[in-house]
């Protein structure tokens, strides 16, 4: 937090946070910890990795790339910016975390592909990771207590994009996201 700014209200997960401007005007903003998503691909058979996963926010089912918060609550993420860690490395490390419970997938190695931010007035950004050095953790998934999802949605780039359009994919900040990536992977490969 820097010096201007006032926390005016907080919950566990949001915090309302007022900016005095040099003209006086103030400029608020909700923040919420960063989040990541993980872009697991197969090289092989030229696949990525959806989960299933039920939304309480959607009363439905929605396919998603693996994924979750980086910290649990506004006070440890607050812990971690005044120490001035790395937000990248927490997000990577959680991501890896999240990769083994959701998918049941081991990670090898992560690069960053995309930092997505919200935008001026909500900062809650997500960091999406790509990997294709990984392998299939024996014991599965390890769910947290509440959570719905199905792992093990392995689908081609034209079903992915297919499904993006179909809105079965409902995260749509993280379906153009994955968009972009595929159209990328793909000149890559060309």
């Amino acid at each position: 937090m820097s010096e201007s700014e006032e926390v005016i209200a907080r919950g566990k997960l949001f915090e309302i946070v007022q900016t005095k401007q040099p003209d006086g005007r103030v400029f608020e903003v909700a923040r919420r910890a960063p989040g990541a998503r993980i872009i697991i691909w197969d090289k092989e058979t030229g696949t990525i990795l959806l989960t299933k996963e039920f939304r309480k926010e959607l009363d439905d089912w929605d396919y998603r790339l693996p994924g979750g918060k980086v910290f649990d609550s506004l006070a440890e993420y607050e812990t971690h910016r005044l120490s001035e860690g790395d937000i990248v490395e927490a997000a990577q490390t959680q991501a890896i975390v999240e990769a083994r419970q959701e998918a049941g997938i081991d990670i090898g190695s992560l690069q960053l592909y995309k930092k997505s931010v919200l935008g001026a007035t909500v900062e809650w950004d997500l960091y999406v990771f790509e990997t294709s050095d990984w392998q299939k953790n024996i014991d599965g998934q390890d769910l947290e207590d509440g959570e719905e999802i199905e792992a093990d949605v392995w689908v081609g780039f034209d079903e992915a994009k297919h499904m993006i359009l179909a809105g079965k994919m409902q995260e749509e900040r993280i379906a153009l996201v994955l968009l972009r990536w595929m159209e990328r992977s793909v000149r890559s490969l060309t």
